[in-house]
């Protein structure tokens, strides 16, 4: 499989000009293959096809209008117009239901925050012996590698975010090399608000709530951006403040979710989770919450870490009843409040808690083979036999472990 690496990248003046002016180019490429495509459309042509693209910017090369495209690599000038057939192919497959729909190509504007181009291997691009990525017309940039890479990469992607940091994204090829041992333990995963995860041996795993602690930095940083003045270069240094502040989140956030997901997979042969509707969370009075999960994010990198290491990972269907039946037989006792964080089976007489009840669900709709012991449920109070009934001087206390609750 294909994994990306990146690593920050620490340009100097020239060479933040330099990759400036192929943004630009690669951005103008990508703008006049889409305009020249949607003439076509609108004039009832037929469709432009991708060699017709690269011979026009091969010929536009020449006019004085276009001459400065020779400027920078003619290698992601080239990346730019595949990009646009990736795009146009992702908008027809999601007509054709083969994926979710998103909208058509739109063009790109120089003020986007988020700037990127692409060089593959025959650009000619190399990595030093001392330890700097040469990129063709651009030169030796610095680079802070914090690992080494797998293997040879194929491409390389310079990406400049909102923050104005520059990073090299890597792809690898990796092989089977990366599977570990098999082990016994088999997980499922509920995610939730109240704790991050809550798994189906009865851990439970704190949100972090990176955005809710970085509130008050956020709220100040926006208030002073909104006092500057539009156009001026305060604006846009209060504009950097507030980008690197949300971007300090959101790595910390990447950073939680990496370690967890890879603790889960090293710990566990067989993952399963459900298949959350987050775009419908994210439109409720829950929204700030559910971004600031990140419970996405989080599921992608299971998905991807379990297919590289040789684990087993199962999404169960969203409309699964996990919270609504009983882990130790089975029985559906229909849906309950939020605030019902512990219920007693109408059957059985266990006591369940949600979370952990919900995990043991998920696992079991998996396929995967986690009892209801697991879920540390314990018998309710059931009325006592005749010949058992009386006072008791020295009443029986349960104890947490007893409980199902964890010890701390």
């Amino acid at each position: 499989m294909q994994l990306g690496y990146g690593f920050r990248l620490y340009p100097n003046g020239p060479q933040r000009s330099a990759l400036a002016r192929a943004f630009g180019c690669a951005r103008v490429v990508f703008n006049d293959a889409l305009c020249v495509r949607e003439d076509a459309r609108a004039a009832g042509l037929p469709f432009v096809t991708s060699g017709e693209l690269s011979k026009r910017l091969t010929a536009s090369k020449k006019t004085p209008e276009r001459a400065w495209l020779a400027e920078v690599s003619s290698v992601i000038l080239q990346q730019s117009l595949r990009d646009l057939d990736t795009a146009y192919r992702n908008f027809f497959d999601g007509l054709k239901g083969k994926r979710p729909k998103m909208g058509p190509p739109r063009f790109k504007s120089r003020k986007d925050t988020r700037q990127a181009i692409r060089f593959t291997a025959n650009a000619g691009w190399e990595i030093t012996p001392g330890g700097k990525l040469r990129l063709p017309k651009v030169g030796d940039v610095t680079v802070k590698w914090s690992r080494m890479l797998p293997s040879v990469p194929t491409t390389v992607t310079v990406i400049k975010d909102s923050a104005e940091r520059y990073f090299a994204s890597f792809v690898v090829e990796t092989g089977p090399e990366d599977v570990l041992a098999p082990v016994t333990p088999e997980v499922g995963i509920d995610l939730g608000l109240g704790h991050f995860a809550v798994l189906s041996d009865g851990r439970k795993i704190d949100s972090p709530r990176f955005l809710r602690r970085a509130e008050k930095r956020l709220k100040k940083a926006q208030r002073n951006l909104s006092r500057k003045a539009r156009g001026s270069n305060n604006r846009n240094k209060a504009r950097l403040t507030v980008a690197r502040a949300h971007a300090r989140v959101a790595d910390a956030r990447r950073e939680f979710h990496h370690q967890l997901s890879t603790q889960l997979i090293r710990e566990n042969q067989a993952i399963a989770v459900e298949d959350l509707a987050v775009k419908g969370l994210a439109r409720t009075h829950l929204a700030k919450s559910v971004h600031d999960a990140g419970w996405s994010q989080f599921v992608t990198m299971l998905e991807y870490k379990a297919t590289r290491y040789g684990r087993t990972f199962v999404r169960i269907g969203r409309f699964e009843p996990t919270s609504q039946v009983c882990s130790a037989c089975g029985t559906k006792d229909g849906p309950k409040p939020l605030h019902v964080r512990q219920w007693t089976c109408a059957e059985c007489g266990a006591v369940l808690d949600r979370d952990i009840n919900a995990a043991v669900n998920v696992a079991k709709a998996a396929g995967l083979a986690v009892t209801a012991c697991r879920a540390r449920v314990r018998p309710g109070l059931l009325p006592a036999p005749r010949e058992e009934t009386g006072t008791h001087p020295e009443p029986h206390t349960t104890t947490a472990r007893q409980r199902g609750i964890a010890p701390l």
